[in-house]
């Protein structure tokens, strides 16, 4: 019953939260440090830790809104049993002990929670996540992301009011509080070095935004041999590279694959094609082999169509 209902409350709010698959707690102050992992790698157990000293916001789904408020979801926990193969217990805060989160959570930093097995013990380890690195590592652990309007961009925004992301890496949840603190202060690092600036991709023009709202966009055929991308949810560049958002995927492009891309807004010769990437990186001795390759891939891809 408690999956079914937190699926309920998901599909409830989709398109509204970015709803990150993340334990959160909250300081006395209502600041919240969202700590994202997949299931079963210890978001649980980290919860039930931190949680003892700081406010249990959720151990499965922080949901921001556009203003960087949460809305808290502080249901039962998930807890193992030590029997082989037995059904978790689902066990309520208050008979762990956890502490109540104040009124008016907000969210203050987002970090990758990796737990390391096996090994050396490792105490806790917190370093800076470049901004490509993050999106592509939280994209596949946020719920119903491609429903909120502009998925990577938004994304980017809400990391931008954070500070950029962490990777906290640790053996054992049980050191988390004390090494955890510091990220409940604003801006609690020096991070300039990995915040690296976005810019949100051309997708279509105004008049074709109004277009297609409208229902009114014409598809024109491609000419022969020539090639036009194909429609995206969402594109972000950040630094060289430019992420794609497709309705299944987040796909990163790299070297001339963001020139094919952009250019091929329009339908575009190969010829057209090998003009641009002539006027922004030059072209070596055998570049037609080069610029095939490349668009193969992004026709794999799904993300160009020939005519």
């Amino acid at each position: 019953m408690t999956s079914e209902i937190t699926v309920a409350a998901i599909l409830e709010r989709a398109g509204e939260l970015t709803m990150l698959h993340a334990c959160g707690v909250a300081d006395e102050e209502g600041r919240v440090v969202a700590l994202v992992a997949k299931s079963g790698t210890g978001k649980t157990t980290a919860s039930s830790q931190l949680a003892r000293t700081f406010g249990y916001v959720t151990d499965e789904t922080v949901a921001i809104r556009a203003d960087g408020t949460i809305e808290p979801y502080p249901k039962p926990l998930s807890v193992k049993q030590t029997t082989t193969g037995a059904a978790k217990l689902q066990v309520g805060p208050d008979e762990l002990g956890l502490k109540v989160a104040p009124e008016g959570p907000r969210i203050t930093s987002i970090a990758l929670l990796d737990r390391v097995t096996g090994g050396e013990y490792q105490l806790p380890v917190i370093e800076p996540v470049p901004l490509v690195d993050a999106v592509l590592a939280l994209i596949p652990d946020t719920s119903s992301q491609a429903a909120v309007f502009q998925p990577l961009q938004s994304l980017c925004r809400l990391i931008d009011s954070v500070g950029g992301v962490l990777r906290v890496s640790y053996s054992e949840a049980a050191d988390l509080t004390d090494s955890l603190a510091p990220l409940f202060l604003a801006q609690p690092y020096d991070r300039p070095e990995v915040i690296t600036a976005w810019a949100p991709a051309l997708l279509e023009s105004e008049a074709e935004q109004a277009d297609h709202q409208a229902g009114e966009k014409k598809e024109e055929p491609i000419p022969g041999d020539w090639l036009q991308r194909t429609d995206a949810v969402d594109a972000v560049e950040i630094g060289g590279d430019l992420l794609v958002l497709t309705e299944t995927e987040v796909i990163r492009l790299s070297g001339i694959g963001p020139i094919i891309w952009q250019t091929a807004q329009r339908p575009v010769s190969l010829q057209t094609l090998a003009a641009r990437i002539e006027a922004v990186h030059g072209l070596p001795e055998g570049y037609e082999v080069l610029l095939d390759a490349a668009v193969e891939g992004l026709v794999g891809q799904g993300l160009l169509l020939r005519g």
